[in-house]
């Protein structure tokens, strides 16, 4: 069982402001007010999210903390594409060296929920990967596999999860991105998929905090995903959201209640960066949804994009 809000922590490695000390304390705070699925990956700072999962792991001992990551790509390209052979990215050593370096990070003998950072469906057929995966299972090294689906293309992972070696899947899936609706969310029920649903705020999109005006530093990599093409549009379309809001709640609580309304969504993992962030966030996890008519509203709010350079 996970809690329907999680912590992802990719914040806390690679963004304007990282720091191990509060991220530290972030984590611990999160735990507290009842968080007990946290996703890392190796690729943030090459192993520091793991390594930062892995003190709060030690210093909770008795502490059901449910520990996912995930395996970056052999030749580190974000997101996957049908041009490039799995072998080239998920060989079978690349698949199990990389499990012994997050099972190390993490500090325990197995991992909860191991993942592909990224993924192809054309590569579905290919047995290095179900290989790697089946051994794995056996030696318990994972206790469960899942996929990262690419930004934008929630198709494209349907193919994998029919072979029945996937148990969780996680997608981008908010007020913005509905489109896992249309036939990833069917299919996960059908075939009791675990469905973690990433930025849920659209990457600082629906936090109603960006203006027109926002900058951030050239090493932030929002500098890019922020810039000419998406800033905008996404100001125009997070005010236009701001007129929905019901009385006593802000664009953030909004944008989680309705990914948690849909009763396929296991948990969203949130990228809660502080201690404050922990605590605004903690309070969706109630078990309230939104109001129907207001779910209504927001479907005409869906935003179907294309993947653009800016967008990796």
């Amino acid at each position: 069982m996970v809690s329907d809000i999680g912590h992802g922590l990719w914040g806390m490695t690679g963004w304007t402001g990282s720091d191990d000390r509060k991220s530290l304390e972030t984590l611990q705070t999160s735990l507290e007010m009842g968080c007990n699925f946290f996703d890392s990956a190796w690729a943030y700072g090459n192993g520091n999210s793991d390594r930062l999962l892995g003190k709060l792991i030690k210093n909770n001992p008795n502490a059901n903390i449910i520990a996912a990551s995930k395996i970056p790509p052999k030749n580190r390209k974000w997101p996957a594409s049908p041009d490039d052979r799995l072998s080239l990215v998920f060989p079978y050593q690349h698949i199990l060296d990389y499990t012994e370096k997050i099972l190390e990070g993490v500090g325990t003998g197995s991992l909860d929920l191991l993942q592909f950072h990224v993924w192809d469906d054309s590569w579905t057929d290919d047995d290095e990967w179900k290989k790697a995966i089946t051994d794995l299972k056996a030696k318990k090294l994972i206790r469960f596999f899942g996929l990262s689906i690419n930004r934008w293309e929630p198709w494209n992972g349907l193919k994998a999860i029919r072979t029945g070696l996937i148990d969780a899947i996680q997608v981008i899936y908010n007020i913005f991105d509905q489109a896992p609706e249309d036939e990833l969310f069917p299919l996960c029920d059908e075939m009791d998929i675990g469905v973690i649903a990433r930025v849920p705020l659209d990457e600082g999109g629906l936090t109603g905090k960006l203006t027109d005006e926002t900058r951030f530093p050239n090493n932030d990599w929002r500098a890019d995903y922020f810039g000419p093409e998406n800033l905008h549009p996404t100001v125009v379309r997070a005010n236009a959201l701001k007129k929905l809001l019901p009385e006593n709640m802000d664009l953030p609580e909004m944008a989680l209640r309705f990914i948690l309304s849909n009763k396929t969504v296991s948990t969203t993992i949130v990228g809660m960066r502080t201690v404050e962030h922990a605590h605004e966030d903690a309070r969706v996890s109630d078990g309230l949804g939104l109001a129907a008519e207001l779910i209504a509203g927001l479907r005409a709010h869906r935003w179907d994009r294309k993947v653009a350079p800016w967008s990796d």
